[in-house]
């Protein structure tokens, strides 16, 4: 099967690439196609948890889809590489399946009128169905309505949205991701070890910052000895953590922990070595390509991941599955791990990071 694919245009809202470099170790892992890759994408083990209680499941896609039908899809930005990886899953399982894919993305997390219009653009040019990686799920609730009442399925894919707001989701759960790295912070401090603790959980109101930070915070209530200082939100932008990070370094001299996004994880690094604050711990509450570069250098302690390469390959079948009325899991949920240097080797590379040589496109043409 071939497909033809547009690439993604050089505007200044479009992919901005890690300022800490690509990867060098991400072509050992990286894979061409699901059917290329060494380990197999799929089945790929997941929580199915669309009766509400989460259950140990395995997904399997469909082998293909019965026409090439059209899919339309929404991100909040393409700023990171997490949602490059996104992507990729996207891009190459409608390959796999054949079907026609239309990518829009809004810039950032600020930016949910930018989102809804777009969404108004998906359905006019008549989809077949809509995958959302949504920057508010209770923002986009009446979209979400009109699509039901026009008979357009919608997916949600990797951010959180309310209990049954859209026929079938995967995205993982956030409470538990955050709890992952809490628990790994406290399995590598020392007896004794004060921790005291600055947490950016990234834009308030997206949902998943919010249930970052709640499962974080309850993870490190085990040890008396950690303490929450302060909690700064804002935009997952490597700008804006940076200023958030500098103002914390001034504002909180004390604080030996910083814990927040990928973004903020890659602007800490910096702004700590400037600050010659060599005794600071750096977490991530998710994966980019710069976090397996920090991991690897002995910079940050550990990251979390959700597979977000996994996440947007179920995310097609799920839609061609809605399309087709054929059976579908409803809410599937990646496991969250905690990956540090001991776990890394384990990992499976190619359900997390796209390929550095990569390029991100914004559309798939079915053969």
């Amino acid at each position: 099967m071939t497909s033809c694919t547009t690439p993604l245009p050089s505007a200044p809202r479009g992919l901005i690439r890690s300022t800490l470099g690509t990867v060098t170790g991400l072509a050992l892992a990286a894979a061409i196609a699901p059917a290329a890759a060494e380990t197999p994408w799929f089945p790929m083990k997941v929580y199915d948890a669309s009766s509400g209680t989460p259950k140990p499941a395995e997904y399997t896609p469909l082998p293909k889809a019965e026409k090439p039908y059209k899919l339309c899809v929404l991100f909040p930005h393409m700023k990171d590489s997490f949602w490059v990886a996104v992507a990729y899953g996207i891009v190459k399982q409608a390959e796999a399946m054949n079907v026609n894919m239309t990518l829009y993305e809004a810039g950032g997390y600020e930016n949910l009128p930018k989102q809804l219009s777009q969404f108004d653009d998906c359905m006019a040019s008549s989809p077949d169905a809509i995958i959302v990686g949504a920057i508010s799920g209770a923002g986009l609730s009446k979209k979400f309505e009109e699509a039901k009442a026009k008979g357009v399925p919608v997916v949600g894919v990797a951010n959180p949205l309310p209990p049954n707001a859209l026929p079938a989701a995967i995205y993982v759960d956030f409470v538990a991701m955050g709890a992952v790295t809490g628990e790994g912070l406290l399995a590598q401090a020392k007896p004794g070890d004060k921790l005291n603790i600055v947490t950016f959980p990234g834009p308030a109101g997206s949902g998943w910052a919010e249930s970052f930070n709640e499962g974080f915070k309850k993870a490190v209530s085990k040890n008396p000895n950690a303490k929450v200082l302060a909690e700064k939100f804002g935009d997952s932008g490597v700008a804006v953590q940076l200023q958030l990070i500098q103002d914390a370094l001034q504002a909180y001299p004390g604080m030996n922990v910083i814990w927040g996004t990928a973004p903020t994880a890659e602007a800490a690094i910096g702004a700590v070595a400037e600050a010659g604050r060599a005794d600071m711990k750096i977490m991530s509450s998710y994966e980019n390509q710069a976090m397996l570069d920090a991991l690897n250098r002995s910079d940050i302690l550990a990251f979390a991941t959700q597979y977000p390469v996994g996440e947007g390959a179920v995310s097609v079948d799920q839609a061609v599955r809605l399309i087709e009325k054929k059976p579908v899991m409803s809410l599937a949920q990646p496991l969250a791990s905690a990956v540090d240097k001991t776990t890394v080797p384990k990992l499976q590379m190619d359900l997390v990071l796209a390929p550095g040589s990569w390029t991100p496109v914004y559309s798939v043409k079915a053969k």
